[in-house]
């Protein structure tokens, strides 16, 4: 700034030196207006700032008009160096602008990158919560979907278990209508009766040779079923107990009944019956079934009685 300011300075002290003589030039408008505008982009902070190489060329150029009027050349050539001046200053507050317009428009455009940077960074920071988000949901929805299919899974297993279940017992159930109607048959077959020791069959009499324990010719059929049946029902057990009526001794009878009880059973056990599920005692005359004073009385009282046990093996005692 200091060259810039060196020619005006001087001039300054010219004209105070030539006022003080008496001889001063008389004034030119023209340089006079150069001095003014000259004074004002001196005051300009922002022309001082950012054009310092225009605003010296300016006071250079006031120098040189100064200096035609203090030579007192033509007026016109005073007005011509003063125009030159004025337009230098012109070109050093021009350039000012220019300049701060510059910084302006870059301090605009890095304010606008940052804003659109900041946009942009606001977006992607969205972007990326909404996309933390919805994974976490896809997430969610994949836990609940797999759960749901869980449930699913679970509950189609409880319906096929309870369908099996209710198979099972449907043909549980058939196969207790069966096995009861089969068990129902074959003890028809053998003329079994239900008494609260359980299911009876009797061999009669008539079974038996008279006076002995030897199983008749007509027994082997009773004898062939029974086995069948104890064959087919392995769960069943039984008790063979023998009878006769009240004639004859009591030693005799007692032996009588024990002896036809153990045929019955041998009958079984030969027909390929456990012997460890069969039983036998003679009970002699004694738990008549039918008074023995009468034939037919006494006939009813010679008897072997099968007593069966229930599915669980289990025989009532007398």
């Amino acid at each position: 700034m200091t060259p810039t300011l060196a020619w005006p300075l001087a001039t300054t002290l010219a004209l105070a030196v030539l006022s003080a003589c008496g001889s001063l030039p008389v004034e030119n408008p023209d340089l006079l207006a150069a001095r003014e505008a000259y004074s004002a982009a001196q005051a300009n902070a922002r022309t001082v700032d950012l054009a310092p190489a225009e605003l010296k060329l300016a006071g250079e150029a006031l120098n040189r008009a100064n200096t035609a009027w203090q030579n007192e050349q033509p007026p016109a050539t005073v007005s011509h160096q003063a125009y030159l001046a004025r337009q230098s200053v012109a070109l050093a507050d021009a350039r000012a602008q220019q300049v701060q317009a510059e910084r302006d428009g870059v301090a605009a455009a890095t304010a606008r990158d940052q804003q659109r940077l900041a946009a942009r960074t606001t977006e992607a920071d969205n972007a990326n919560r909404n996309a933390s988000q919805a994974q976490r949901q896809t997430a969610v929805a994949v836990v609940i979907a797999q759960a749901s299919q869980r449930d699913a899974a679970a509950a189609d297993q409880r319906t096929a278990d309870a369908q099996r279940v209710a198979a099972a017992a449907s043909v549980s159930a058939a196969d207790e209508r069966a096995y009861s109607q089969t068990l129902e048959t074959r003890l028809q077959a053998l003329a079994a009766k239900q008494t609260e020791r359980g299911l009876l069959i009797t061999f009669s009499d008539l079974l038996f040779d008279t006076d002995s324990a030897r199983l008749g010719g007509a027994s082997a059929d009773q004898v062939a079923r029974l086995a069948d049946f104890f064959r087919q029902y392995p769960q069943r057990r039984a008790l063979v107990e023998g009878y006769t009526d009240s004639t004859g001794g009591t030693e005799h009878n007692q032996s009588l009944s024990s002896r036809r009880a153990e045929a019955v059973r041998a009958a079984l056990v030969g027909q390929g019956v456990d012997a460890s599920r069969l039983s036998a005692q003679g009970l002699g005359e004694g738990f008549p079934v039918a008074g023995n004073d009468s034939a037919s009385g006494r006939q009813a009282n010679r008897r072997v009685e099968i007593v069966l046990s229930d599915p669980n093996g289990r025989v009532a005692p007398r």
